[in-house]
């Protein structure tokens, strides 16, 4: 990834670990910038060997997901923000959307990460790729000068989701995070919520690793996340 400035947004706050975390480091060891926002903190529905501690509370639950996030962000270069919308099922308010705009605008990143439009098996990642591609539309003002504050319409990216087969995701770019798995497998670490899916995301990303390696012909990949590229790309020469 050669973006300077990078926006993932994730339904939950562990969403970016899994999916992002070694393209977050690749961008960030590049000297540019990457900003993870959670929609929600998965507090119900991601956070599982959470709620196994007796007497837990959803309130506790948010702190340790955002301790966590934030601790695994770090482990990548990247900053974390939570805007703490409820999740199972999170819902998209004409307010929730606006403010998610606005922070569109804040960020003007050039580069975003986020959902596929389908996963039969969380109802909350496609609301959040809703919501990311108005946001996205709305913001850059689908690319003409408009009667309100836009950016340039960002570069856009969807990463892997858990059963990629059955979600309609196509990959058609594969990051080389060869270089900063050790930081991938310590921001994987921090998520202890969750901490079953560790060994699955250290062996996916050593398929794709694979995968790279026969697209690319560069036997030097070892480790590399999948993503889909969402627009078509301007170029001055093939």
């Amino acid at each position: 990834m050669s973006a300077k400035k990078l926006l993932v947004v994730g339904a939950h706050s562990a969403d970016f670990v899994w999916r992002a975390a070694g393209s977050i480091a690749v961008t960030t060891a590049q000297g540019g910038s990457a900003t993870v926002v959670a929609l929600s903190y998965g507090e119900r529905g991601e956070s599982g060997n959470l709620w196994k501690e007796p007497n837990q509370t959803i309130e506790n639950v948010k702190l340790i997901r955002h301790a966590q996030a934030t601790e695994a962000a770090e482990a990548v270069g990247a900053t974390f923000r939570c805007l703490d919308w409820g999740d199972y099922p999170l819902n998209i308010t004409d307010t929730a959307l606006e403010q998610l705009v606005e922070l569109f605008q804040e960020e003007a990143p050039e580069v975003i990460l986020t959902h596929t439009p389908v996963d039969p098996f969380n109802p909350d990642h496609p609301v959040a790729y809703q919501a990311v591609q108005k946001a996205r539309l709305l913001v850059s003002g689908a690319g003409v000068a408009s009667a309100f504050e836009r950016i340039d319409p960002p570069d856009w990216y969807l990463f892997e989701p858990h059963q990629p087969e059955l979600c309609e995701f196509m990959p058609n770019t594969f990051v080389d995070i060869t270089p900063v798995m050790d930081k991938k497998i310590k921001a994987m670490n921090v998520m202890q919520a969750q901490s079953y899916l560790i060994e699955y995301y250290t062996e996916l990303a050593s398929r794709r690793g694979n995968h790279a390696r026969r697209i690319s012909g560069n036997k030097e990949v070892q480790y590399a996340e999948a993503l889909q590229h969402m627009i078509p790309m301007v170029v001055k020469s093939l």
